[in-house]
């Protein structure tokens, strides 16, 4: 039996098969070479580089089957720990990407993530209609997440209704803008999952990834 019978088993067992179907072609290749063995021409006897790279082949195939296991088995337990971090988050205050704020008894949270120091840093709220009702030009912040209150008083003085607004942050830091991301403060009410994937539910029937979440209360 020519070495190329062999190399035609090994390619077969290269391929992404199933389980059962791999063991099946493994098996396969070694009988055939044990065959191959026990029949060679004593004149012309197999060549050791040619079996060597076969059974190189066979291990590899064996290892990458063990390292997918693994790797399927590590997924599964960070999956496992993503939903229980998620889980422990019910109930709790989370600041994620968003420019949403809510107003409720004259208190409302929000917050700003400043990838460099800056000077000034400016807030802009506005109401349903897009009007403008408040707006504070704050001191130097460093760089990182800062937390930031309303506590629900307009530009003209008056007590803003409760409900919702949209907000806008912006910072400089001399005469250049330093990137500023809007943060919305939002409650944890419930845990969802869509496939491997783990979203939390927040008040107001919003929705944000885990991985999104910046900061929580």
């Amino acid at each position: 039996m020519p070495v190329n019978a062999i190399e035609s088993v090994a390619a077969a067992v290269l391929a992404p098969p199933s389980r059962s179907v791999m063991k099946e072609q493994e098996d396969r290749f070694l009988r055939l070479l044990v065959t191959q063995l026990k029949n060679q021409d004593p004149l012309n006897p197999l060549d050791n580089a040619q079996i060597t790279s076969q059974m190189a082949q066979i291990s590899t195939v064996q290892g990458l089957e063990r390292l997918n296991a693994t790797l399927n088995a590590l997924l599964g337990q960070a999956n496992a720990a993503q939903q229980l971090a998620a889980a422990s988050l019910v109930g709790r205050g989370v600041l994620v990407p968003g420019g949403e704020l809510v107003l409720e008894s004259g208190r409302t949270l929000f917050g700003v993530e400043l990838k460099e120091p800056a000077d000034r840093l400016t807030v802009e709220i506005r109401d349903a209609t897009g009007r403008l009702v408040y707006r504070a030009e704050l001191g130097p912040h460093g760089a990182g997440i800062h937390g930031l209150h309303w506590d629900g008083i307009t530009e003209s003085g008056a007590v803003a209704a409760d409900g919702r607004y949209s907000f806008e942050v912006s910072a400089t830091r001399g005469e250049q803008s330093v990137a500023a991301m809007a943060l919305s403060f939002g409650r944890v009410d419930a845990v969802a999952r869509s496939g491997d994937a783990v979203s939390l539910v927040l008040s107001g029937g919003r929705s944000a990834a885990l991985a999104d979440v910046k900061q929580v209360f």
